[in-house]
């Protein structure tokens, strides 16, 4: 057999043809394959043992089969068959001792083994999880459309290096997911073999008898959990929620009913000692519990700055922060018992106090979290496994506040972080993902989310080149590779962007009017890269259109949406300090000569290049409308139409700001044609020596 440790299988070996590449993420531990085969019209799936689980997989390997290109007048006369086996079944065992292959202990969970042949194809897993996840192999095996209807022959056998393999979303601050698009990830997260989505909660999981905090129409109801959960169950999914019971907890207490248990009036952490804390958490999880039949409960607990300025003052200066925080989170464990669930909790303190670990109750699982590319990943973890503490590691998508995710600090810090987990016997990884600015689109999240599927599947340290490599055929069925070249144009366009050492994130730039004291304080720092922010974007922007040309059934058209309005969004950056500097600067010279006759036609033609039919004005207003469309169609794929609005607003004023601002220079520039000084510049709120 053949280790596969990168994201890409090369099969060799085929006679009479060149190399074939396929591409399969996450990719299996051992792969061989010594040809192909080509596939005829007649494809069936059969399972033997009727196991209802086995039964599922193979519709959905049918589904697969069905959205393949048909055949093209050839090897119509014969059928090919799939079948899917449990290893303890005679079939199999006789299978696996022909071909020589083990289907060892590791692989009993959730491992399998393919065997593809000429005619026919067999999966055989221990466990439905296991039968489920070979299908999702050989689903990936499948020609695309466009490419010769030749499947490879071979085997392959796999298990994954980390038990658990889950995406922490949040949906708590700002957009919150339909159940169709919930249904969505949670069948994009199986196809990865992800097997844990733990959707974060702060005031959005409705309680009945407490229903004060969560929003109208953004909010997950006791109904919508039930079913949520039964179609996870089929994909081998399981919903580990995760309700804040400690900070982070503001749009709880907010409210005047929840003054009694508040660190600080309004604040947004928990007092521990109130006589009302303890009975909150334990009604929330009680009916978490009933909702969400997992063997783990998510009690969050992490980033609790107020803990100590408010109620707890005089306990935190008596016995310190760290033991007043583990005393805490150990009545919550204490209170929590009767659910006989494991809870996860953020692993703050173990970099904190790490003096303080030792006192929490050692069936607690830690999940230490950090989102850079560089940090030293053991430190997080280690306090937490001397202790004799499960750990599950958490890196990050790096999406919060940014137009487009800082794809390269996530990949890298994805890579080093469940590296370092599955070094030092992590039994889990959760990807996360963040809304801080209210802004956040889940389709913009993919590419990131699920190299931690990749990663946590795969023993080692994956190879990010070979992700980047793989993820447009697998992901969105592109054989042009384009997709693939775009992702690297916004990695280009970001660095660029990052280089500006503005010390502002791209979301708030988006929004920062060049013209403001903020903004002319970045302009000098911007407008040296701002050509390359816009050329890597607008190039990734023709990539995706030349790819979608290409290929109108590409997969995730609504995934390809948002990625060209993320490029959008970062071209629109790059042009606006391009254009507010063209415009002040052509203002400072039209007022330079305003006077000289023999320049009239070309300041006339400088002040309507500011403000008229093709202005810069109009420009920028003209973009900000465009993006406000194209964002909201994007956000409605997949989100309700909860805080929409609260994004929206924002569009809305810069839309009003830059058509404020060319209505004043049209009455300027008419005034100046009926004999009028232009307005110094101020008047104007133009800077007057703009960018330096």
């Amino acid at each position: 057999m053949l280790p596969i440790a990168a994201a890409l299988l090369l099969i060799c070996c085929v006679p009479a043809r060149a190399q074939v590449q396929v591409h399969l993420l996450p990719a299996p531990r051992e792969a061989h394959f010594a040809g192909q085969t080509p596939l005829p019209d007649k494809i069936a799936v059969d399972v033997p043992g009727r196991n209802p689980e086995d039964e599922f997989a193979a519709r959905d390997l049918q589904k697969a089969v069905t959205a393949m290109a048909p055949v093209r007048g050839w090897a119509r006369g014969r059928g090919y068959r799939i079948t899917l086996l449990r290893a303890s079944s005679k079939e199999a065992k006789e299978l696996l001792a022909r071909h020589a292959l083990a289907f060892d202990k590791a692989m009993e969970t959730e491992g399998y083994v393919l065997i593809v042949g000429a005619r026919r194809a067999y999966v055989i897993g221990a466990t439905g999880a296991g039968v489920f996840y070979g299908v999702q192999t050989l689903k990936q095996l499948l020609p695309l459309p466009g490419a010769p209807r030749l499947l490879p022959t071979g085997t392959v056998r796999d298990w994954p290096a980390m038990r658990y393999r889950g995406i922490d979303d949040d949906l708590s601050r700002g957009p919150f997911p339909t159940l169709a698009f919930q249904k969505h990830q949670i069948r994009v997260f199986a196809s990865f073999k992800i097997n844990i989505y733990s959707p974060y909660f702060e005031n959005t999981l409705l309680y009945p008898d407490q229903p004060l905090a969560a929003p109208v129409g953004g909010s997950l109801t006791p109904a919508q959990a039930r079913e949520l959960v039964a179609y996870a169950r089929k994909y081998h999914v399981t919903i580990v929620p995760e309700q804040e019971s400690f900070g982070h907890l503001h749009h709880v207490l907010k409210y005047d009913l929840y003054q009694d248990v508040a660190e600080t009036p309004h604040g947004y952490v928990l007092a521990p000692g109130q006589p009302g804390t303890i009975p909150l958490i334990k009604s929330w999880f009680t009916q978490i519990a009933a909702e969400f039949p997992s063997p783990f409960l998510h009690i969050g607990g992490d980033e609790t700055f107020d803990l100590g300025i408010g109620r707890t003052r005089r306990e935190v200066e008596q016995r310190g922060y760290g033991a007043v925080y583990v005393d805490f989170l150990t009545k919550i464990h204490a209170a929590l018992a009767p659910l006989h669930r494991r809870l996860l909790f953020w692993g703050d303190i173990g970099d904190a106090h790490p003096e303080e670990v030792s006192k929490l109750p050692k069936d607690m699982i830690a999940v230490p979290w950090n989102y850079s590319a560089d940090a030293d990943f053991s430190r997080l973890i280690e306090p937490f496994a001397k202790a004799g503490m499960e750990t599950w590691v958490a890196p990050g998508d790096s999406n919060w506040n940014e137009v487009y995710p800082l794809e390269r600090n996530a990949l890298e810090n994805i890579q080093g972080f469940i590296g370092a987990g599955q070094r030092l016997g992590s039994a889990g990884a959760l990807t996360t993902v963040w809304n801080d600015d209210g802004e956040g689109l889940f389709n913009l999240d993919w590419y990131g989310v699920l190299f931690g599927a990749v990663a946590a599947w795969q023993p080692g340290e994956s190879s990010i080149a070979d992700y980047q490599d793989a993820f447009g055929m697998v992901f969105y069925h592109d054989l042009s590779g384009k997709i693939d070249q775009a992702e690297k144009e916004l990695m280009i366009s970001e660095d660029a962007l990052e280089s500006a050492n503005t010390g502002l994130n791209s979301d708030t730039l988006f929004w920062l009017d060049p013209w403001n004291a903020e903004g002319q304080e970045m302009s000098p720092k911007m407008l040296p890269v701002a050509a390359s922010v816009r050329v890597h974007a607008e190039q990734a922007i023709v990539l995706l259109a030349e790819a979608r040309r290409a290929n109108p059934d590409l997969r995730e058209q609504d995934a390809l949406a948002a990625m060209d309005l993320g490029a959008r969004r970062l071209d629109l950056i790059g042009m606006k300090f391009e254009l507010a500097q063209e415009m002040a600067a052509a203002y400072a010279q039209a007022l330079r000569q305003q006077h000289d006759a023999a320049k009239a036609k070309e300041t006339r033609n400088m002040l309507e290049e500011i403000s008229g039919t093709n202005g810069r004005c109009q420009d920028l207003r003209d973009a900000y409308t465009a993006l406000k469309a194209e964002y909201k169609r994007v956000w409605l794929s997949e989100n309700r139409p909860y805080w929409l609005g609260n994004v929206t607003v924002r569009y809305n004023l810069a839309i009003q700001r830059w058509q404020r601002r060319g209505d004043r220079f049209a009455t300027a520039i008419r005034g100046w044609d009926l004999g009028e000084d232009l307005p110094a510049a101020p008047v104007l709120g133009v800077p007057a020596v703009p960018g330096r």
